[in-house]
């Protein structure tokens, strides 16, 4: 293969132009993933957490699945004391679980357990007296946002346990939203707050836990 064009400026290099390396389209995509892979890693946010307790429609759980994938959640937490849960069937939502780290709790003091050791404040979606907007509510450093069954809504432990409530604020006559709509609102309002705090600009996570990342999500 000749070198023309633009190709001449790597003559007398070690360096071999990408189009001549790579000549076998399936590895030109293959390194084409990488590259989507390696920046979507390089975006995610191990900062914040996802918790579910006792979501029990996969719909909603799919759906809240493709929305932490989305935003870059770091981990989302299941805690399921009351429900199974669901099967996740073969939908564009659902291949998001195949993105998402997944942590499982026995209960919910195991899992706050687990998300203080991280130093996250922990925030649950309840209407409770000490309830305040999602919109006062600093979401860039270690947060945790949980949110409850779909009729239930969280547990009183969940509730009571928490750092802090908090709501959506609402104008309708019907004052309430799906979970996974509710999830959705809630973790935007996390990114729109972590990018303007410029925190999808520069990797959260080190070069060595990035790498060892990749690799891992590469054999996917």
């Amino acid at each position: 293969m000749s070198r023309t064009g633009k190709n001449r400026a790597f003559e007398g290099t070690n360096e071999i132009p990408l189009d001549e390396l790579v000549v076998d389209p399936a590895y030109r995509t293959t390194v084409r993933r990488l590259e989507r892979l390696r920046s979507t890693i390089e975006r995610r946010q191990p900062t914040l957490h996802m918790v579910l307790e006792n979501v029990h429609d996969p719909h909603n759980v799919s759906a809240v699945l493709r929305t932490c994938d989305a935003v870059g959640v770091g981990t989302v937490h299941l805690v399921y004391t009351y429900e199974e849960f669901p099967k996740i069937g073969k939908t564009s939502s659902a291949s998001a679980w195949k993105w998402t780290n997944i942590e499982q709790h026995q209960s919910v003091q195991e899992c706050y357990a687990r998300l203080r050791s991280l130093g996250c404040r922990i925030y649950a979606t309840d209407l409770a007296e000490r309830a305040v907007s999602l919109y006062n509510v600093e979401m860039t450093g270690p947060t945790a946002l949980v949110f409850g069954n779909e009729h239930r809504g969280v547990t009183p432990e969940a509730s009571s346990l928490a750092d802090g409530n908090i709501l959506i604020p609402m104008v309708g006559l019907v004052q309430s939203l799906n979970i996974s709509v509710a999830c959705a609102v809630t973790l935007y309002e996390a990114m729109r707050q972590r990018t303007v705090a410029g925190m999808y600009d520069t990797p959260a996570l080190g070069p060595t836990a990035i790498e060892a990342m990749l690799k891992e999500w590469a054999e996917r």
